[in-house]
């Protein structure tokens, strides 16, 4: 009955996203594209820190792993759109596993600075391969070549469904997983770790598991923004993009299958709005993480869930 009941909620929150499309103005539709997409990104930093327990500011360079193996596939190798949005989950699993194999040897705030380290390295990296990266100029994806077909993915529908169509497969993914027997052994060892052990578990295999399944998803991500928006820069890259996931999830609910995308929603759309109407826009932001933290300090969902809805995945 739980699982039923969890499936037709994600099913509804993926028919209105359809519904919606016809009802949106064209800014809106951009931006719901590039919701869509972050959001998928913060599902993959949620499946490390709220399922598992990794909180990392590293994940970056996962998401730029992704952009940059799609954006640079096309630009400077002649790939194809398909052929970039295949390659930039590759690009991003493997970085984090690499990544993993050496920071998951440490635990705690010693694995948090390690994956910071990393980050900024890659960050660094693309600042000084200047001449195939273009740095913070970045690099524009001609519009021609950002296409399935004779579909042309820079106008806004084709967009908008593209955006879809990944992310569904990506919350109904996400979903299967934290279902799933693996999803429940992410669960034990971000609660107890040392049990977890005690029952045969290997505490670093599936840590890095996690971490590569989460790596995934934030290089799907970036290859889909790349492909999508067309831009690919090293601003991109920056701790600011290790940090956005964090607030995401923080905001909609770690742990929970659509937290990521709420919080993505209503972090997204308060930037936006905040910063129409002020210049301390970060004010706002700020003052609105404080009350979140004193009211609903496991996030929206996690807070519905603790309280009224026990069957929220």
């Amino acid at each position: 009955m739980r699982d039923k009941r969890s499936l037709i909620l994600h099913l509804a929150v993926l028919a209105a996203l359809l519904a919606a499309l016809p009802l949106l103005s064209a800014y809106h539709v951009t931006n719901v594209a590039k919701i869509m997409v972050l959001a998928v990104y913060a599902m993959g930093y949620n499946i490390a820190f709220g399922y598992t327990g990794l909180l990392s500011l590293g994940h970056a360079m996962f998401f730029a792993a992704g952009l940059y193996a799609a954006g640079m596939g096309i630009s400077l190798f002649g790939l194809s759109a398909v052929g970039a949005l295949v390659l930039g989950p590759v690009a991003g699993g493997l970085a984090a596993t690499l990544v993993g194999l050496l920071a998951l040897r440490t635990a705690g705030v010693a694995f948090m600075i390690v994956t910071l380290m990393f980050a900024q390295a890659g960050y660094l990296t693309i600042l000084y391969f200047v001449r195939y990266t273009r740095g913070d100029e970045g690099i524009v994806i001609a519009r021609a070549t950002r296409a399935i077909g004779s579909v042309d993915l820079s106008a806004d529908t084709p967009r908008y469904l593209l955006a879809f169509g990944i992310f569904a497969l990506a919350l109904l993914l996400n979903l299967a997983l934290v279902r799933s027997p693996f999803g429940r052994i992410m669960v034990a060892m971000r609660e107890n770790e040392a049990r977890s052990r005690m029952l045969g578990y290997n505490p670093y295999t599936v840590k890095l598991t996690a971490l590569a399944v989460s790596g995934v998803y934030a290089g799907a991500a970036g290859a889909a923004y790349a492909v999508l928006f067309g831009y690919v820069g090293a601003s991109l890259a920056s701790v600011q993009y290790s940090i956005l996931p964090l607030l995401y999830v923080l905001l909609g609910g770690a742990g929970t299958v659509l937290g990521p995308f709420l919080g993505a929603l209503l972090m997204f759309y308060l930037i936006d709005y905040a910063s129409s109407a002020t210049s301390a826009y970060l004010f706002i932001v700020g003052a609105a993480l404080i009350l979140l933290v004193l009211f609903a300090p496991k996030g929206i969902l996690g807070t519905l869930r603790e309280r009224h809805a026990r069957w929220l995945p």
